[in-house]
């Protein structure tokens, strides 16, 4: 019989960004070597401190750690041993990170539990070489660590009452970064959303707060495809950025240029740079799409 036991853990997720692409352009075989070199790292990162690899799948590694400082130590580790690899015949590798520390069940050297959802949902979050955790992870941590994070929005996440803040870890000292922070201060009014539909372009600005796509007559944007909701999805000015919630049966699929497609289920998600939105299926030429871009 398996003992069961909760205790305060922080719960990590890092997964091999665009490992589809990896498949695509070099073949199984060298592909999986590269995703296996990337797992390596990892775990080492994580034995480096004090964690414990729960499982991996496919190109994913679940780790937990006894600290919020310990989780984001690792975190920072992976992602620096990640980048220290040379390309792949042109394809530089890369990793997304989310962790977040909170009560969990440890059971037969798995573990379960709110924790473990809410840690999968910042990696969900992350893009290639970037480490998103939870303000109250942040809060977790000593105050010198925390210098080395920033908030990024708060969001609704599936079976919280309540918004959850997120949070970036800085990991790298550069002038990308640099640059990124001081044009988030800098001039939070200048950013514009710009939707392009069916030949029509509609802007979001400082004197729009939301717009609603949907098949019903009374959208903003009208989508005239049977797989989307009549009320599919609202996108929302929130202080200098968009956020798209979807509200639809059948989901919203988002693809941020050079990424790879994800869907929203009854989610939602910070919008950036450009990229395409398909309601109700995955991109396809029959389907409806809304390009989008910010500037």
């Amino acid at each position: 019989m398996s003992s069961k036991s909760e205790r305060n853990l922080c719960v990590l997720f890092a997964d091999v960004s665009g490992s589809t692409r990896l498949y695509e352009k070099l073949g199984d075989k060298e592909a999986l070597h590269a995703v296996e070199r990337c797992l390596n790292r990892m775990t080492r990162a994580t034995e480096q401190f004090k964690g414990r690899v729960v499982k991996t799948i496919g190109d994913e590694v679940m780790a937990v750690f006894d600290s919020a400082e310990a989780g984001m130590d690792a975190a920072s580790s992976m992602q620096q041993r990640v980048d220290d690899l040379p390309p792949v015949r042109g394809i530089k590798l890369a990793i997304r990170v989310g962790f977040h520390f909170g009560p969990a069940i440890e059971e037969a050297k798995d573990v379960f539990g709110d924790t473990v959802n809410t840690a999968a949902r910042m990696a969900g979050l992350a893009k290639a070489c970037q480490i998103i955790t939870t303000g109250s992870t942040v809060e977790a941590l000593p105050p010198l660590l925390r210098q080395s994070t920033r908030e990024i929005d708060a969001l609704s996440v599936k079976g919280k009452a309540e918004d959850v803040k997120v949070c970036e870890v800085l990991w790298q000292e550069s002038d990308d970064l640099t640059m990124k922070s001081a044009s988030v201060t800098a001039a939070p009014l200048a950013a514009r959303l710009t939707l392009r539909h069916g030949g029509e372009e509609k802007q979001l600005d400082a004197g729009h707060g939301t717009f609603s796509l949907g098949r019903d007559a009374t959208s903003d944007i009208i989508i005239n495809d049977r797989r989307a909701s009549r009320t599919h999805a609202r996108i929302e000015r929130r202080r200098d950025k968009f956020v798209l919630i979807d509200q639809s049966t059948n989901g919203t699929y988002v693809t941020f240029e050079g990424e790879v497609e994800f869907a929203l289920k009854r989610e939602e998600v910070i919008l950036r740079g450009k990229g395409r939105i398909s309601f109700g299926h995955a991109l396809d030429p029959e389907g409806e799409v809304v390009e989008f871009g910010i500037g």
